[in-house]
């Protein structure tokens, strides 16, 4: 499966993507706002197997496919249906932070929601962040996702409680926002 945006190229996951994965996720800017205070090769490799195995799933649920930008991976962006039956979903992103502030994040997960709307029949899509990433929130702002609920101290990482915002978007609010545009 792939995906051709103005900039990208969202494609499946290989084995050799968690070397730029790593590079990444191995930036402090990245481990921010994630759990994880380190990676390691074998924590990249197994995060990479995960969306590998996802491929193979039937009926297929998880869609987290790789953002690249002139052949280099970037990134990622994915849709994971949470609910078959109520066509309900989440979308999630990452991006390797030399390359955040030019609208790659948008411009993954506006073609993401795009796949999932269209393609998948989704219902609704949510997405959850730490309420201190500003720019996360912005770029679901961007979406036409809308904050429904703030959860004060609902994440505890780094020895510290976070507030997280759940947002989202139901197919006709993104079938009219995008008829206009």
């Amino acid at each position: 499966m792939q995906i051709a945006t103005a900039r990208l190229l969202l494609r499946e996951f290989v084995a050799d993507d968690w070397r730029a994965v790593h590079a990444y996720q191995s930036d402090p800017r990245y481990l921010r706002f994630y759990e994880w205070s380190h990676r390691t090769e074998q924590d990249v490799r197994a995060f990479v197997g995960m969306f590998i195995g996802w491929q193979n799933e039937t009926p297929r649920q998880k869609f987290q496919l790789a953002a690249t930008f002139q052949n280099h991976l970037i990134g990622n962006c994915g849709v994971r249906i949470k609910n078959l039956e109520t066509h309900e979903a989440e979308i999630g992103y990452e991006l390797n932070p030399d390359f955040w502030g030019n609208g790659y994040a948008t411009e993954a997960a506006r073609a993401m929601l795009a796949f999932g709307f269209r393609d998948l029949n989704l219902r609704r899509v949510t997405a959850m962040c730490v309420a201190e990433n500003h720019a996360s929130a912005r770029v679901l702002e961007k979406l036409g996702l809308v904050c429904e609920i703030g959860a004060p101290k609902r994440e505890w990482f780094k020895n510290r409680w976070w507030d997280t915002l759940r947002y989202a978007i139901s197919n006709e609010e993104w079938s009219d926002a995008n008829r206009t545009a």
